[in-house]
């Protein structure tokens, strides 16, 4: 019987399965590789409205990295943030196994941090994985995806519907 990982992406979902046993953690090289990715992802920002560059750069178990950045749109609401856009990339290439992605904006005394959209996105692939919130000079904050959004809802919730005594309709 499986061990159940006591947090509310409170048991292991789907996504994290194999997570928990060998869970990649990146060497001090690999996180500055990955923010230092990140951070050349930003200057490709495509940001004329609100001048807030953002970029992110994503790793997979296997390794490969991805990077992307967020692009406005003068219709706000069509924008697409930098963690969104990295995670639609490597989904689209066909990776979906990540372990660690890292966000830059140029916030000099604040870490970045995603909206609450790209925590859900995020979330869609797991709760484990790390997340690596910079600033301008490259120093970070290292969170998982459960930290930035604890008790979340996930793809497992929606094969665990437990719906009883509904009342038919005569």
């Amino acid at each position: 019987m499986e061990e159940e990982i006591p947090v509310r992406c409170s048991k292991a979902t789907q996504q994290d399965k194999g997570r928990r046993m060998d869970q990649r953690h990146l060497s001090q090289e690999e996180v500055k590789e990955l923010i230092d990715q990140s951070h050349k992802a930003k200057e490709h920002s495509y940001s004329p409205y609100s001048k807030f560059r953002v970029g992110a750069a994503v790793k997979t178990r296997d390794g490969r990295v991805f990077t992307g950045c967020n692009v406005e749109n003068a219709c706000y609401n069509l924008g697409v943030c930098a963690e969104r856009n990295v995670i639609a990339k490597a989904v689209s290439e066909g990776y979906k196994d990540f372990i660690a992605i890292s966000i830059a904006s140029d916030m000099e005394t604040e870490f970045i941090s995603p909206c609450g959209a790209c925590r859900q996105v995020m979330r869609e692939f797991g709760c484990k994985w790390d997340v690596y919130l910079t600033k301008t000079d490259k120093s970070y904050e290292k969170m998982t995806v459960d930290e930035l959004l604890p008790r979340s809802f996930g793809p497992d919730d929606l094969s665990n519907k437990k719906v009883s005594n509904i009342p038919s309709k005569h």
